[in-house]
């Protein structure tokens, strides 16, 4: 029996968008290879996230939701930033109809100071010991301190804390070649980033976007204005950072950009 809250998206929409997805199994014999990392976020016509940092904002429409948790069955993880795990105790797994344990994403929290407080009641905890998702890996700062409570409760759902040595940055950051690695070592070999801000800001950088496969951007008509968390990366002195083999798909009232970075 599926959930009130179940969703189902069209198998007719199902083709246009696995030429910007990973194959099966495509990366999984190959030890030197990187995941396949499918970058994806909804954003307002003024290139907005949310209204507010921490604030959560309904931008996808039900065509485009629904696209999301197809999304999620066709990749090993799904990686978000510490901050929207903080602002959304987001449940990190896919609803659509009939989707088994199997095809449910791994979700990876980016937590360099392991900063995530959660707890028995978060959502991502309580899908898992109900079967309904996959307890999530933190990766945390190598040398952080995390208290036993914490990592005794990740562990009986399924889930474990991931140490990495932090990035340049003063350590605020990791770098992304490190983190893919480590996620292909934990058999991890397709990623879906969907947030926040900063991980989309900083994957889209000049350090992080040559990991990246491709791009799929939903975009809701509607302006949100300033203020809000706003998809810009760092400008790249001499060269623009542009998407090739573009295709557009109007999903109800959203628009659905998908593209490859132009290297």
């Amino acid at each position: 029996m599926s959930r009130p809250d179940s969703l189902t998206f069209p198998p007719h929409l199902i083709p246009p968008l696995s030429p910007y997805l990973p194959r099966p199994d495509s990366r999984r014999e190959d030890p030197s290879s990187l995941p396949f990392l499918t970058l994806t976020y909804a954003a307002s016509l003024d290139s907005m996230l949310s209204l507010a940092p921490g604030v959560r904002t309904a931008l996808s429409g039900p065509l485009t939701k629904s696209m999301t948790h197809h999304l999620r069955t066709r990749h090993s993880a799904i990686l978000i930033g510490v901050n929207t795990a903080l602002a959304d105790d987001p449940a990190l797994n896919s609803r659509l109809v009939g989707a088994p344990l199997s095809s449910q994403p791994r979700p990876v929290i980016l937590d360099p100071e392991a900063r995530w407080d959660f707890t028995s009641q978060s959502k991502v905890i309580q899908l898992a010991e109900r079967g309904e998702g996959k307890a999530p890996f933190v990766v945390a700062g190598e040398g952080v301190e995390v208290s036993d409570e914490r990592r005794s409760l990740l562990e009986r759902a399924g889930g474990k804390f991931l140490a990495l040595r932090r990035g340049k940055d003063g350590g605020k950051r990791f770098d992304w070649g490190d983190v893919l690695r480590l996620l292909k070592s934990e058999g991890l070999d397709s990623v879906m980033v969907e947030g926040g801000g900063e991980v989309i800001n900083s994957l889209l950088g000049k350090e992080g976007n040559r990991y990246v496969d491709s791009v799929i951007v939903t975009i809701a008509p509607t302006w949100l204005g300033k203020g809000g968390v706003v998809v810009s990366p760092e400008r790249s002195e001499g060269a623009q950072l542009r998407l090739r083999d573009v295709v557009w798909q109007g999903y109800g009232e959203d628009v659905v950009l998908c593209g490859r970075i132009e290297r």
